[in-house]
């Protein structure tokens, strides 16, 4: 099991070091080998993989760095070619072709399966004895203020796949982050103990479930417009008891299809009415130009 689609999440310049990105945005072309493409995740951009560096014009000198689901594949067909081996993810050609996978798998026709998410709840399969997870620790990173619940919800879906019948399973997890807490609970099955840990922490901070969160994103083309709409959200924050506004700052992907981002969060108790301190807050301040301002109440995503 890996999270990451494709073949792999950066393309790199051995000679000069650059990045292959989304035109107009900070977001890293993920190459899907089997298609010889480049694809961003965030915007749908996709072109196929260059033969020069754009940037140093070296001649293959672009590398691949990472893994996804794609160079796992590859390198367990290296190493057990005699092994029968499929791949499932989102990127599977239609639903035909995933309920056959599915289906293969079941059946014990499948002796390697490598995918991501997509397998990780819904289904059954009675000779699977083995899960390995590789980078265990990669939905950890982003800022997500969940991100521990929901790894621990997903590696206990994935995991939980192995062993359903009489034959014994068993799971390993690849990590750099050994003494995360969310990944010796799952190994230690301290299922209550995480959970009783992650709540009292939440609830210490206010944050969700014990208490509200809103995102305002303002984006926009020009900088200079966008920096001083910021500060003038920023001047205008009205005062209330229980209600925290932290920002402006550059959002975590600061700039997406040509769009800069700046972002605020708000945090409230959680019988505080939010709306209603938001509407009184952006009211009374002008967008001017072609910015543009998004309101996020109970945001599932922080980029």
């Amino acid at each position: 099991f890996l999270n990451r689609r494709g073949y792999a999440p950066l393309t790199l310049c051995r000679r000069c070091g650059h990045k292959m990105t989304a035109p107009n945005s900070d977001t890293m072309l993920v190459e899907h080998r089997f298609e010889n493409r480049l694809v961003c995740h965030h915007t749908g951009f996709s072109m196929p993989k260059p033969k020069a560096c754009p940037a140093c014009n070296a001649v293959d000198g672009l590398a691949p760095c990472g893994p996804g689901v794609e160079r796992v594949a590859e390198e367990a067909r290296a190493r057990w070619p005699e092994a029968r081996i499929e791949i499932l993810s989102s990127d599977t050609a239609g639903a035909r072709a995933m309920r056959e996978i599915l289906d293969a798998m079941y059946d014990g026709a499948i002796d390697i399966l490598i995918a991501t998410q997509v397998v990780a709840k819904g289904h059954h399969f009675p000779n699977l004895t083995f899960v390995g997870v590789v980078d265990a620790d990669l939905g950890l990173s982003g800022g997500d203020l969940r991100a521990a619940e929901r790894t621990y919800q997903l590696l206990s879906q994935v995991t939980g796949r192995a062993g359903r019948e009489e034959k014994p399973g068993r799971a390993l997890l690849q990590t750099y982050q050994t003494k995360a807490p969310v990944l010796t609970a799952l190994v230690s099955g301290a299922r209550d103990e995480f959970l009783a840990a992650e709540a009292m922490s939440r609830q210490g901070l206010g944050f969700p479930p014990y208490g509200r969160l809103a995102a305002i994103i303002l984006r926009g083309h020009d900088e200079r417009a966008l920096q001083a709409c910021a500060q003038a959200h920023r001047a205008a924050i009205p005062p209330a008891d229980g209600i925290e506004v932290w920002g402006p700052a550059p959002a975590p992907i600061y700039r997406l299809r040509g769009e800069a981002r700046i972002r605020f969060l708000v945090k409230a108790r959680r019988n505080m009415d939010i709306q209603r301190f938001i509407k009184a807050w952006i009211g009374g301040v002008k967008i001017k130009g072609a910015i543009r301002r998004v309101v996020d109440i109970d945001p599932y995503s922080f980029l």
